[in-house]
């Protein structure tokens, strides 16, 4: 795929983060669960391979004297003997290590809005930024993902393994005047390590409520 065609067919990028995130993000940059138990300096080896290498039933809040309070999201999407069906030449746990070094962005709003209905009992912080400049400063660790990566059901076990994720010029991508409504093409675009300088490519910092906006942060 051309980086071109990418920002032409996906001018905008969708995050959502846990609800209260955003001062924390704008301070410390959108990290992978990776990267934040770095920051955060989570030196226990159980707490490390509870966070990076299993399934997290529920999210987790993670606290640090300087830093305060950072919470990481949890996977109920994913049934584990679903994944584990799914999975090509990995491990669950080696996948859960490939989905906790990268961050995720939905290109499409259904995508985001099937989501945001997955957890409409609470608010959620819904991130739009400008791809093009998400991709002018990020393009080297950036890779594209036509499954939802973490989402697995006993009636949807896409297969999946690191290969499922690659660079924007390796992606095959059909060529299409406009983006398909349906979001087939593209599920995920992720960034390797996170985003360091998201505010510097942020459109608007929503609280959305389901598919309502609750209140705008920027």
């Amino acid at each position: 795929m051309l980086t071109a065609d990418l920002t032409r067919l996906y001018p905008e990028a969708y995050h959502m983060a846990a609800d209260g995130s955003w001062p924390s993000i704008a301070r410390h940059g959108l990290l992978s669960t990776a990267a934040l138990v770095e920051r955060w300096e989570i030196a226990s080896p159980g707490i490390r391979s509870s966070l990076l290498e299993q399934r997290r039933p529920d999210s987790v809040a993670i606290e640090h004297p300087e830093h305060g309070v950072a919470i990481v999201r949890d996977h109920k999407p994913i049934n584990e003997t679903a994944l584990s069906v799914a999975l090509i030449g990995m491990t669950p746990e080696q996948w859960f290590e490939v989905l906790n070094e990268r961050v995720f962005f939905f290109l499409q709003r259904p995508r985001l809005e099937s989501l945001l209905g997955a957890y409409s009992k609470a608010p959620q912080l819904v991130i739009t930024v400008d791809t093009a400049s998400l991709v002018a400063a990020h393009e080297e660790r950036i890779e594209l993902c036509r499954i939802n990566s973490g989402f697995a059901q006993p009636h949807n076990k896409a297969p999946r393994n690191r290969q499922s994720f690659l660079p924007i010029a390796d992606y095959p991508h059909r060529d299409r005047a406009v983006a398909n409504p349906r979001g087939v093409d593209i599920a995920e675009l992720t960034v390797l390590g996170g985003v360091p300088d998201i505010a510097a490519d942020v459109v608007r910092v929503e609280r959305m409520l389901g598919g309502q906006v609750v209140e705008r942060l920027v």
